[in-house]
Protein backbone atom coordinates (compact mmCIF):
# COMPACT_ATOMS: atom_id res chain seq x y z
CA UNK A 1 0.00 0.00 0.00
CA UNK A 2 1.40 3.38 -1.31
CA UNK A 3 2.11 6.00 2.07
CA UNK A 4 2.08 9.39 1.74
CA UNK A 5 5.47 9.87 3.45
CA UNK A 6 9.02 8.04 2.11
CA UNK A 7 10.31 8.65 5.62
CA UNK A 8 11.97 5.70 7.07
CA UNK A 9 11.24 3.07 10.24
CA UNK A 10 12.75 5.06 13.12
CA UNK A 11 11.21 8.47 11.98
CA UNK A 12 7.49 7.15 11.93
CA UNK A 13 8.04 5.60 15.28
CA UNK A 14 9.33 8.61 16.41
CA UNK A 15 5.81 10.78 14.85
CA UNK A 16 3.93 7.76 16.26
CA UNK A 17 5.03 8.38 19.93
CA UNK A 18 4.99 12.31 19.36
CA UNK A 19 1.82 12.64 17.85
CA UNK A 20 -0.06 10.38 20.72
CA UNK A 21 1.99 12.20 23.11
CA UNK A 22 0.62 15.64 21.94
CA UNK A 23 -2.88 13.94 22.17
CA UNK A 24 -2.22 13.17 25.61
CA UNK A 25 -0.45 15.89 26.81
CA UNK A 26 -3.48 18.24 25.05
CA UNK A 27 -6.46 16.53 27.15
CA UNK A 28 -4.98 15.39 30.05
CA UNK A 29 -2.53 18.83 31.13
CA UNK A 30 -3.75 21.63 28.83
CA UNK A 31 -7.15 20.54 29.18
CA UNK A 32 -8.37 20.66 25.60
CA UNK A 33 -11.22 18.74 24.33
CA UNK A 34 -10.25 15.44 22.65
CA UNK A 35 -11.66 16.77 19.53
CA UNK A 36 -9.45 19.41 19.42
CA UNK A 37 -6.32 17.28 20.30
CA UNK A 38 -6.84 14.71 18.19
CA UNK A 39 -6.36 16.79 15.47
CA UNK A 40 -3.46 18.94 16.22
CA UNK A 41 -1.93 15.01 17.43
CA UNK A 42 -2.82 13.94 13.84
CA UNK A 43 -1.05 17.25 12.33
CA UNK A 44 1.92 16.60 14.75
CA UNK A 45 2.11 12.99 13.32
CA UNK A 46 1.80 13.73 10.13
CA UNK A 47 4.30 16.88 9.96
CA UNK A 48 6.86 14.56 11.92
CA UNK A 49 6.32 12.09 9.51
CA UNK A 50 7.60 14.58 7.01
CA UNK A 51 4.39 14.23 5.05
CA UNK A 52 2.92 17.04 3.03
CA UNK A 53 0.56 19.26 4.52
CA UNK A 54 -1.73 19.33 1.87
CA UNK A 55 -1.75 14.93 1.90
CA UNK A 56 -2.30 15.09 5.98
CA UNK A 57 -5.35 17.14 5.86
CA UNK A 58 -6.72 14.82 2.59
CA UNK A 59 -5.56 12.18 4.77
CA UNK A 60 -7.33 13.74 7.90
CA UNK A 61 -10.49 14.32 5.81
CA UNK A 62 -10.94 10.93 4.68
CA UNK A 63 -10.56 9.60 7.93
CA UNK A 64 -13.58 11.76 9.54
CA UNK A 65 -15.73 11.53 6.61
CA UNK A 66 -15.40 7.34 6.30
CA UNK A 67 -15.80 7.05 10.13
CA UNK A 68 -18.80 9.20 10.16
CA UNK A 69 -20.44 7.53 7.35
CA UNK A 70 -19.88 4.29 8.92
CA UNK A 71 -19.97 4.70 12.92
CA UNK A 72 -22.13 8.09 13.24
CA UNK A 73 -25.15 6.93 11.97
CA UNK A 74 -25.09 3.81 14.29
CA UNK A 75 -24.60 6.04 17.08
CA UNK A 76 -27.27 8.88 16.20
CA UNK A 77 -29.73 5.95 15.85
CA UNK A 78 -28.65 4.47 19.09
CA UNK A 79 -28.96 7.47 20.53
CA UNK A 80 -32.72 7.64 19.44
CA UNK A 81 -33.90 4.46 20.94
CA UNK A 82 -32.36 4.91 24.37
CA UNK A 83 -33.61 8.15 24.64
CA UNK A 84 -37.55 7.20 23.81
CA UNK A 85 -36.62 4.38 26.24
CA UNK A 86 -35.66 6.87 29.05
CA UNK A 87 -38.63 9.82 27.94
CA UNK A 88 -41.87 6.95 28.11
CA UNK A 89 -40.30 5.92 31.06
CA UNK A 90 -39.97 2.31 29.76
CA UNK A 91 -36.29 2.44 31.74
CA UNK A 92 -38.04 2.68 34.93
CA UNK A 93 -40.61 0.35 34.28
CA UNK A 94 -37.47 -2.41 33.47
CA UNK A 95 -35.67 -1.27 36.95
CA UNK A 96 -39.07 -1.04 38.86
CA UNK A 97 -40.35 -4.70 37.40
CA UNK A 98 -36.83 -6.50 38.35
CA UNK A 99 -35.55 -4.86 41.19
CA UNK A 100 -38.88 -4.90 43.23
CA UNK A 101 -39.55 -8.34 42.44
CA UNK A 102 -36.55 -10.19 44.15
CA UNK A 103 -35.15 -10.49 47.53
CA UNK A 104 -32.28 -8.28 49.66
CA UNK A 105 -29.63 -11.16 48.79
CA UNK A 106 -30.44 -10.91 45.10
CA UNK A 107 -30.44 -6.72 44.79
CA UNK A 108 -27.07 -6.81 43.89
CA UNK A 109 -27.38 -9.82 41.00
CA UNK A 110 -31.05 -8.00 39.91
CA UNK A 111 -29.09 -4.11 39.48
CA UNK A 112 -26.32 -5.88 37.73
CA UNK A 113 -28.99 -7.23 34.88
CA UNK A 114 -30.87 -4.07 34.87
CA UNK A 115 -28.08 -2.02 34.16
CA UNK A 116 -27.08 -4.35 31.43
CA UNK A 117 -30.13 -4.32 29.60
CA UNK A 118 -30.71 -0.84 29.94
CA UNK A 119 -27.55 -0.09 29.15
CA UNK A 120 -27.59 -1.95 25.99
CA UNK A 121 -29.16 1.41 23.80
CA UNK A 122 -28.00 3.83 26.14
CA UNK A 123 -24.07 5.71 26.38
CA UNK A 124 -22.50 5.44 30.22
CA UNK A 125 -23.01 8.36 31.63
CA UNK A 126 -26.58 8.67 30.35
CA UNK A 127 -26.98 5.23 32.18
CA UNK A 128 -25.13 6.11 35.07
CA UNK A 129 -27.41 9.68 35.74
CA UNK A 130 -30.58 7.21 34.58
CA UNK A 131 -29.54 4.44 37.55
CA UNK A 132 -27.58 6.03 39.88
CA UNK A 133 -30.60 7.46 41.60
CA UNK A 134 -32.39 4.56 41.68
CA UNK A 135 -29.63 3.16 43.45
CA UNK A 136 -29.77 5.37 45.93
CA UNK A 137 -33.79 5.31 46.70
CA UNK A 138 -33.34 1.43 46.59
CA UNK A 139 -30.26 1.92 49.04
CA UNK A 140 -32.46 4.17 51.38
CA UNK A 141 -34.83 1.43 51.70
CA UNK A 142 -33.22 -1.33 52.38
CA UNK A 143 -30.36 -2.76 54.44
CA UNK A 144 -28.36 -3.84 51.38
CA UNK A 145 -25.63 -1.07 51.52
CA UNK A 146 -24.76 1.21 49.14
CA UNK A 147 -21.81 -0.27 47.54
CA UNK A 148 -23.56 -4.16 47.10
CA UNK A 149 -25.91 -2.53 44.79
CA UNK A 150 -24.09 0.88 42.92
CA UNK A 151 -20.88 -1.76 42.15
CA UNK A 152 -22.96 -3.89 39.85
CA UNK A 153 -25.12 -1.14 38.36
CA UNK A 154 -22.12 0.66 37.12
CA UNK A 155 -20.44 -3.25 36.03
CA UNK A 156 -23.10 -3.54 34.37
CA UNK A 157 -23.03 -0.36 32.34
CA UNK A 158 -19.27 -0.59 31.67
CA UNK A 159 -19.24 -3.66 30.77
CA UNK A 160 -21.82 -3.12 27.71
CA UNK A 161 -19.78 0.24 26.76
CA UNK A 162 -16.17 -1.40 26.75
CA UNK A 163 -17.79 -4.40 24.72
CA UNK A 164 -21.06 -4.53 22.59
CA UNK A 165 -21.60 -2.86 19.73
CA UNK A 166 -23.54 -0.59 19.26
CA UNK A 167 -21.52 1.60 21.76
CA UNK A 168 -19.29 3.72 19.97
CA UNK A 169 -15.96 2.35 21.13
CA UNK A 170 -16.93 -0.85 19.47
CA UNK A 171 -18.03 0.30 16.72
CA UNK A 172 -15.04 2.48 16.11
CA UNK A 173 -12.71 -0.54 16.52
CA UNK A 174 -15.22 -2.55 14.22
CA UNK A 175 -14.94 -0.30 11.60
CA UNK A 176 -11.45 0.54 11.82
CA UNK A 177 -10.54 -3.47 12.01
CA UNK A 178 -12.90 -4.17 9.13
CA UNK A 179 -14.59 -6.88 11.67
CA UNK A 180 -17.58 -8.66 11.54
CA UNK A 181 -20.60 -7.32 13.70
CA UNK A 182 -22.21 -10.25 14.28
CA UNK A 183 -19.24 -12.42 15.52
CA UNK A 184 -18.02 -9.66 17.83
CA UNK A 185 -21.23 -8.97 19.14
CA UNK A 186 -21.58 -12.31 19.87
CA UNK A 187 -18.00 -13.26 21.55
CA UNK A 188 -19.03 -9.31 23.42
CA UNK A 189 -21.92 -10.69 24.88
CA UNK A 190 -20.13 -14.43 25.95
CA UNK A 191 -17.38 -12.15 27.87
CA UNK A 192 -19.89 -9.77 28.83
CA UNK A 193 -21.76 -12.26 31.41
CA UNK A 194 -18.79 -13.72 33.02
CA UNK A 195 -17.08 -10.06 33.29
CA UNK A 196 -20.45 -8.59 34.83
CA UNK A 197 -20.52 -11.50 37.21
CA UNK A 198 -16.85 -10.71 38.73
CA UNK A 199 -16.48 -7.35 38.52
CA UNK A 200 -19.90 -6.32 39.90
CA UNK A 201 -22.06 -8.36 42.47
CA UNK A 202 -18.52 -10.65 44.00
CA UNK A 203 -16.47 -7.57 44.02
CA UNK A 204 -19.52 -5.30 45.16
CA UNK A 205 -19.86 -7.79 48.47
CA UNK A 206 -15.82 -7.56 48.50
CA UNK A 207 -15.59 -4.11 49.00
CA UNK A 208 -18.74 -3.33 50.65
CA UNK A 209 -17.06 -5.14 53.74
CA UNK A 210 -13.63 -2.58 52.99
CA UNK A 211 -14.79 0.65 52.28
CA UNK A 212 -17.75 1.68 54.20
CA UNK A 213 -19.99 4.40 51.85
CA UNK A 214 -23.22 5.88 53.62
CA UNK A 215 -26.00 6.61 50.99
CA UNK A 216 -26.01 10.46 50.57
CA UNK A 217 -28.91 12.63 51.10
CA UNK A 218 -30.65 13.89 48.11
CA UNK A 219 -29.47 17.66 49.04
CA UNK A 220 -26.19 16.34 48.94
CA UNK A 221 -25.85 14.55 45.69
CA UNK A 222 -27.88 17.90 43.73
CA UNK A 223 -25.11 20.29 45.28
CA UNK A 224 -22.92 18.27 44.08
CA UNK A 225 -23.96 17.50 40.62
CA UNK A 226 -24.70 21.60 40.34
CA UNK A 227 -28.38 21.26 40.40
CA UNK A 228 -32.12 21.03 42.44
CA UNK A 229 -32.63 16.93 43.49
CA UNK A 230 -35.22 16.48 40.93
CA UNK A 231 -32.79 18.18 38.48
CA UNK A 232 -29.97 15.08 39.71
CA UNK A 233 -33.01 13.09 39.13
CA UNK A 234 -33.83 12.34 42.59
CA UNK A 235 -37.36 13.05 43.00
CA UNK A 236 -40.05 11.81 45.98
CA UNK A 237 -40.24 8.35 45.24
CA UNK A 238 -43.88 6.95 43.72
CA UNK A 239 -44.09 3.32 44.02
CA UNK A 240 -41.72 0.68 45.06
CA UNK A 241 -38.99 3.48 45.51
CA UNK A 242 -39.02 4.25 41.56
CA UNK A 243 -38.95 8.05 40.84
CA UNK A 244 -41.64 10.01 38.83
CA UNK A 245 -41.21 10.62 35.53
CA UNK A 246 -40.27 14.23 34.83
CA UNK A 247 -42.93 15.58 33.63
CA UNK A 248 -45.26 13.83 36.06
CA UNK A 249 -47.70 12.80 32.76
CA UNK A 250 -45.80 9.77 31.57
CA UNK A 251 -47.50 6.11 31.68
CA UNK A 252 -45.02 3.60 32.14
CA UNK A 253 -45.65 1.25 28.36
CA UNK A 254 -44.97 -1.99 29.78
CA UNK A 255 -42.11 -4.37 30.64
CA UNK A 256 -41.53 -7.02 28.14
CA UNK A 257 -42.69 -4.10 24.95
CA UNK A 258 -39.89 -1.76 26.37
CA UNK A 259 -37.21 -5.29 26.57
CA UNK A 260 -38.26 -6.80 23.61
CA UNK A 261 -37.39 -2.82 21.70
CA UNK A 262 -34.41 -3.13 23.48
CA UNK A 263 -33.46 -6.52 22.53
CA UNK A 264 -35.14 -6.30 18.76
CA UNK A 265 -30.99 -4.60 17.35
CA UNK A 266 -29.14 -7.37 19.12
CA UNK A 267 -31.26 -10.13 18.28
CA UNK A 268 -31.24 -9.03 14.36
CA UNK A 269 -27.84 -8.55 14.32
CA UNK A 270 -26.86 -11.68 16.21
CA UNK A 271 -29.42 -13.84 13.97
CA UNK A 272 -27.24 -12.57 11.13
CA UNK A 273 -24.23 -13.83 12.77
CA UNK A 274 -25.39 -17.25 13.00
CA UNK A 275 -27.03 -17.45 9.40
CA UNK A 276 -23.66 -16.61 8.28
CA UNK A 277 -21.57 -19.50 10.62
CA UNK A 278 -24.81 -22.02 9.99
CA UNK A 279 -26.58 -21.47 6.15
CA UNK A 280 -24.83 -22.01 2.96
CA UNK A 281 -23.63 -18.50 0.39
CA UNK A 282 -27.27 -18.72 -2.05
CA UNK A 283 -29.53 -19.58 0.73
CA UNK A 284 -32.71 -17.17 0.81
CA UNK A 285 -33.32 -17.22 4.63
CA UNK A 286 -29.62 -16.14 4.84
CA UNK A 287 -29.82 -13.09 2.18
CA UNK A 288 -33.10 -12.23 4.34
CA UNK A 289 -31.36 -12.38 8.08
CA UNK A 290 -27.87 -10.70 6.11
CA UNK A 291 -30.25 -7.67 5.16
CA UNK A 292 -32.34 -7.22 8.33
CA UNK A 293 -29.21 -8.05 10.44
CA UNK A 294 -27.21 -5.17 9.29
CA UNK A 295 -26.41 -2.70 12.14
CA UNK A 296 -27.98 0.22 10.21
CA UNK A 297 -31.35 -1.83 9.23
CA UNK A 298 -31.44 -3.67 12.55
CA UNK A 299 -31.13 -0.14 14.27
CA UNK A 300 -33.26 1.96 12.19
CA UNK A 301 -36.34 -1.32 12.59
CA UNK A 302 -35.08 -1.21 16.50
CA UNK A 303 -36.26 2.99 16.17
CA UNK A 304 -39.23 2.68 14.05
CA UNK A 305 -40.48 0.08 17.02
CA UNK A 306 -39.88 2.49 19.94
CA UNK A 307 -41.77 5.29 18.76
CA UNK A 308 -44.58 2.70 18.88
CA UNK A 309 -43.90 0.29 21.68
CA UNK A 310 -42.20 3.30 23.79
CA UNK A 311 -43.65 6.28 22.47
CA UNK A 312 -47.01 5.81 21.48
CA UNK A 313 -48.00 3.28 24.33
CA UNK A 314 -46.65 6.08 26.63
CA UNK A 315 -48.74 8.42 25.81
CA UNK A 316 -46.61 10.30 23.13
CA UNK A 317 -48.38 12.28 20.08
CA UNK A 318 -46.57 12.02 16.96
CA UNK A 319 -45.06 15.71 17.94
CA UNK A 320 -43.46 14.96 20.75
CA UNK A 321 -42.60 11.44 19.71
CA UNK A 322 -40.70 13.86 16.94
CA UNK A 323 -39.22 15.85 19.77
CA UNK A 324 -37.80 12.89 22.16
CA UNK A 325 -35.76 11.68 18.85
CA UNK A 326 -34.56 15.06 17.60
CA UNK A 327 -33.57 16.09 21.41
CA UNK A 328 -31.49 12.90 21.51
CA UNK A 329 -29.26 14.26 19.14
CA UNK A 330 -27.28 17.06 20.30
CA UNK A 331 -26.20 15.30 23.17
CA UNK A 332 -24.24 13.26 21.05
CA UNK A 333 -22.53 15.87 19.05
CA UNK A 334 -19.37 15.92 21.69
CA UNK A 335 -19.07 12.19 21.02
CA UNK A 336 -19.41 11.77 17.42
CA UNK A 337 -16.73 14.95 17.10
CA UNK A 338 -14.33 12.70 18.76
CA UNK A 339 -15.41 9.29 17.16
CA UNK A 340 -14.76 11.47 13.65
CA UNK A 341 -11.56 13.05 14.48
CA UNK A 342 -10.11 9.49 15.89
CA UNK A 343 -10.92 7.89 12.56
CA UNK A 344 -8.71 11.16 10.96
CA UNK A 345 -6.34 10.28 13.54
CA UNK A 346 -6.18 6.35 12.55
CA UNK A 347 -6.01 6.94 8.55
CA UNK A 348 -3.28 9.45 9.41
CA UNK A 349 -1.13 5.97 11.48
CA UNK A 350 -2.57 3.74 8.33
CA UNK A 351 -1.15 6.06 5.10
CA UNK A 352 2.12 7.14 6.64
CA UNK A 353 3.07 3.60 6.91
CA UNK A 354 2.88 3.63 11.33
CA UNK A 355 0.86 0.89 11.50
CA UNK A 356 2.54 -1.44 9.12
CA UNK A 357 5.48 -0.44 10.70
CA UNK A 358 4.67 -1.30 14.42
CA UNK A 359 3.03 -4.40 12.50
CA UNK A 360 6.16 -5.44 11.28
CA UNK A 361 7.73 -5.01 14.45
CA UNK A 362 5.08 -7.18 16.49
CA UNK A 363 4.92 -10.11 14.04
CA UNK A 364 8.95 -10.12 14.36
CA UNK A 365 8.83 -10.09 18.28
CA UNK A 366 6.35 -12.50 17.96
CA UNK A 367 3.93 -10.09 20.02
CA UNK A 368 0.38 -11.72 19.68
CA UNK A 369 -1.70 -9.23 17.89
CA UNK A 370 -4.48 -9.58 20.96
CA UNK A 371 -2.26 -8.52 23.75
CA UNK A 372 -0.32 -6.27 21.56
CA UNK A 373 -4.10 -4.40 21.06
CA UNK A 374 -4.66 -4.64 24.52
CA UNK A 375 -1.63 -3.29 25.88
CA UNK A 376 -1.73 0.16 23.34
CA UNK A 377 -5.23 0.86 24.67
CA UNK A 378 -4.43 0.32 28.22
CA UNK A 379 -1.81 2.93 27.84
CA UNK A 380 -3.52 5.11 26.37
CA UNK A 381 -6.59 5.04 28.69
CA UNK A 382 -4.21 5.67 31.45
CA UNK A 383 -2.90 8.54 30.36
CA UNK A 384 -5.50 9.86 28.70
CA UNK A 385 -8.60 8.94 30.41
CA UNK A 386 -10.71 8.31 27.63
CA UNK A 387 -12.03 5.25 26.92
CA UNK A 388 -13.01 6.15 23.29
CA UNK A 389 -9.67 7.72 22.43
CA UNK A 390 -7.89 4.67 23.83
CA UNK A 391 -10.06 2.78 21.44
CA UNK A 392 -9.96 4.47 18.30
CA UNK A 393 -5.79 4.83 18.38
CA UNK A 394 -5.13 1.50 19.45
CA UNK A 395 -7.25 0.15 16.44
CA UNK A 396 -5.38 2.12 13.98
CA UNK A 397 -1.69 1.09 15.56
CA UNK A 398 -3.03 -2.89 15.19
CA UNK A 399 -5.38 -2.16 11.99
CA UNK A 400 -2.33 -3.50 9.71
CA UNK A 401 -2.50 -6.77 12.03
CA UNK A 402 -5.81 -7.45 11.50
CA UNK A 403 -5.57 -8.15 7.91
CA UNK A 404 -3.70 -10.82 8.50
CA UNK A 405 -5.90 -12.83 11.26
CA UNK A 406 -8.90 -14.74 10.37
CA UNK A 407 -12.58 -13.34 11.08
CA UNK A 408 -12.93 -14.73 14.41
CA UNK A 409 -9.51 -13.48 15.64
CA UNK A 410 -10.38 -9.94 14.44
CA UNK A 411 -13.18 -9.83 16.32
CA UNK A 412 -11.89 -11.03 19.67
CA UNK A 413 -9.12 -7.99 18.86
CA UNK A 414 -11.93 -5.70 19.29
CA UNK A 415 -12.91 -6.64 22.06
CA UNK A 416 -9.35 -7.29 23.69
CA UNK A 417 -9.19 -3.12 22.72
CA UNK A 418 -12.18 -2.70 24.36
CA UNK A 419 -11.04 -4.62 27.65
CA UNK A 420 -8.15 -2.90 27.33
CA UNK A 421 -9.64 0.82 26.81
CA UNK A 422 -11.31 0.21 30.75
CA UNK A 423 -8.35 -0.30 32.44
CA UNK A 424 -7.92 2.11 35.83
CA UNK A 425 -10.25 4.80 35.52
CA UNK A 426 -9.08 7.36 37.62
CA UNK A 427 -8.43 11.41 38.00
CA UNK A 428 -8.21 12.07 34.71
CA UNK A 429 -11.72 10.45 33.72
CA UNK A 430 -15.12 11.74 33.69
CA UNK A 431 -16.74 9.02 34.62
CA UNK A 432 -14.36 8.93 37.94
CA UNK A 433 -15.80 12.57 39.20
CA UNK A 434 -19.57 11.69 37.76
CA UNK A 435 -18.83 8.02 40.57
CA UNK A 436 -17.61 10.12 42.43
CA UNK A 437 -19.92 13.20 43.07
CA UNK A 438 -23.18 10.64 43.08
CA UNK A 439 -22.28 8.32 45.86
CA UNK A 440 -20.56 10.94 47.99
CA UNK A 441 -17.72 9.68 48.04
CA UNK A 442 -14.09 10.64 48.23
CA UNK A 443 -11.33 10.26 45.90
CA UNK A 444 -9.40 7.47 47.64
CA UNK A 445 -12.76 5.85 48.03
CA UNK A 446 -13.44 6.00 44.19
CA UNK A 447 -10.39 4.59 43.76
CA UNK A 448 -10.66 1.81 45.95
CA UNK A 449 -13.92 1.09 44.59
CA UNK A 450 -14.98 2.70 41.05
CA UNK A 451 -11.14 2.35 39.50
CA UNK A 452 -10.49 -1.00 41.12
CA UNK A 453 -13.64 -2.22 39.35
CA UNK A 454 -12.49 -1.30 36.01
CA UNK A 455 -9.79 -3.00 36.55
CA UNK A 456 -11.03 -5.65 37.19
CA UNK A 457 -13.52 -5.31 34.16
CA UNK A 458 -10.43 -4.48 31.75
CA UNK A 459 -8.54 -8.17 33.27
CA UNK A 460 -11.39 -10.28 33.61
CA UNK A 461 -12.57 -9.23 29.77
CA UNK A 462 -9.24 -9.64 28.19
CA UNK A 463 -8.58 -13.13 29.81
CA UNK A 464 -12.40 -14.39 28.35
CA UNK A 465 -10.89 -12.88 24.78
CA UNK A 466 -7.99 -15.27 25.53
CA UNK A 467 -10.12 -18.12 26.56
CA UNK A 468 -12.40 -18.09 23.56
CA UNK A 469 -9.04 -17.21 21.28
CA UNK A 470 -8.34 -20.91 21.95
CA UNK A 471 -11.48 -22.59 21.24
CA UNK A 472 -11.94 -20.69 17.66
Amino acid sequence: MSTITDAGTAQLIVAAVLGIAVVVLLIAWAKFHPFLALILGTAALGLIAGADPAKIVTSFTTGLGSTVGSVGVLIALGSMIGALLTESGGADGIVQRIVTGVSSSALPWAMAGVAALVGLPLFFEIGVVLLVPIVLLVARRTDVGLLRIGIPALAGLSVLHGLVPPHPGPLVAIDSLHADLGLTLMFGLICAIPTVIVAGPLFGNFIAARVPVAVPSREAVAISTGGSAESAGITDHDRDGVPDSAEGRRRNPGFWPAVLTVLLPIVLMLARAVAELTLPEGNSARSVLEVLGTPVVALLFGVLLAMWSLGHRAGFDRRETSSVIGGSLPPIAAILLIVAAGGGFKQVLVDTGVGNVIADAAKDANINALLLGFLVAVGIRVATGSATVATITAAGIVAPLAATLDKPTVSLLVLAIGSGSLFFSHVNDAGFWLVKEYFGMTVGQTIKTWSVMETIISVVGFACVMLISLVV
